[in-house]
């Protein structure tokens, strides 16, 4: 009977996770190269997720583009739109790259400045897992909030275009990557 109980008790276990993660929200960049899915880690990274999830919500990201894109590194967007204005943007957050998730290929994470707590609107998407980039390697660290779960061949097409200087800014596509919109995946 206490065997019993036991695997009844790790069933509910199993099933309370998988319901936990299947939760965790849903975000569809609809881009100018193909579509991205990102699933956020709202428990591990509540700040950035929340922080992401506001600019989602507002339509920060509609007619932005990919910025930045180093192939073998990552794709960088969230901070300017088609025309190449920077956008303006909410203040900035609190840095959880000590939040226990790596800069592994085909995460999320929090683009920033020099200093630790800078992060606003941008984001990387990792072509490769960049450990110099986790918490402790260099310094805080990036914090990373989501990964890819569908799209990563979209990711790969946009980190395989031909990059040029612009407006002073190095790796721009040549070719504009547009986010055409942004939004929120609705459970089905």
């Amino acid at each position: 009977m206490k065997t019993l109980s036991i695997g009844l008790a790790l069933s509910a276990a199993i099933t309370h996770a998988g319901a936990s993660a299947a939760a965790q929200p849903v975000v569809v960049f609809e881009t100018s190269a193909g579509d991205i899915h990102i699933e956020l880690e709202a428990e591990a990274a509540p700040v950035s997720v929340e922080n992401f999830l506001a600019y989602v919500d507002g339509g920060f990201y509609d007619n932005t583009i990919f910025h930045r894109v180093i192939p073998g590194f990552v794709i960088q967007g969230g901070g300017f739109n088609a025309e190449f204005q920077r956008k303006p943007t909410r203040d900035p957050i609190v840095n959880e790259a000590d939040n226990g998730l790596l800069n592994k290929r085909g995460t999320l994470s929090m683009a920033r400045a020099q200093a630790r707590d800078s992060a606003t609107s941008q984001f990387f998407v990792n072509l490769a897992d960049n450990a110099f980039l986790d918490h402790g390697e260099r310094d805080f660290g990036y914090a990373v909030f989501g990964r890819v779960i569908e799209g990563m061949d979209v990711v790969d097409r946009i980190a395989a275009g031909d990059t040029a200087r612009r407006n002073g800014m190095p790796d721009v596509p040549v070719q504009p990557v547009v986010v055409e919109s942004a939004r929120r995946l609705e459970a089905e």
